[in-house]
């Protein structure tokens, strides 16, 4: 059997497993997001207040009254100034180099997992596409079958065919829209944890 009839027995099969398929995808897509959501709402704080204290604590000189206050953060944005601060005794470059590196951890951390998404909302379409493509094979074949009648089994089989595609499109939607506001998110926050970092930097060359 050459690879053109391999292919058509293939089709024949129907494209039923290809919309299951997209809707097991989207369940897993929708998990990811949830969880995703959660781990980021639980990891929120005011970063303008906690800056305020940190800053505070710094100009008395009470640098574990600071340390103490950014651990009890439950912040990204407060683990990556607390590892600089950890290192004041290093000196402002080596307190600088250890947050970018705890800044890159924490950006790890949030963004895990989120490569399904942004994997599913560029894909997601295609798998639909081939849905259609094997739903059009079956109609031709059906047809060909029929003498060229079109019937009304002809027509619902290419309804079939198109409505892959649509699914494809609504899982694909929303993968892309939690994938962007995640990375908007994990942006602001990186961006909340520089300001931080630079304000501790500012303050170890004020003392130096």
């Amino acid at each position: 059997m050459d690879l053109q009839a391999r292919l058509t027995d293939f089709a024949m099969n129907g494209a039923e497993w290809v919309m299951w398929l997209l809707v097991a995808l989207s369940i897993i897509g929708f998990a990811i997001a949830t969880e995703r959501a959660i781990a980021l709402v639980r990891s929120r704080d005011h970063v303008g207040a906690l800056g305020v204290d940190m800053m505070r604590f710094l100009r008395r000189g009470d640098l574990e009254a600071a340390k103490a206050r950014l651990a009890r953060s439950p912040s990204f944005e407060a683990r990556v100034v607390g590892a600089g601060l950890a290192r004041m005794d290093a000196g402002p470059k080596v307190v600088e180099e250890t947050m970018i590196g705890a800044a890159q951890l924490a950006k790890l951390q949030m963004e895990k997992r989120l490569s399904f998404l942004g994997t599913l909302g560029a894909n997601a379409p295609f798998v639909g596409l081939l849905g259609t493509v094997i739903g059009i094979v079956r109609a031709f074949h059906m047809l060909d079958e029929t003498g060229g009648k079109v019937s009304s089994g002809l027509m619902s089989e290419v309804g079939g065919a198109l409505v892959a595609t649509a699914i494809g499109i609504l899982v694909a939607l929303p993968a892309v829209a939690f994938f962007n506001t995640f990375q908007r998110v994990i942006k602001t926050r990186l961006s909340r944890a520089d300001a931080l970092g630079r304000e501790l930097l500012a303050q170890l060359h004020l003392a130096s």
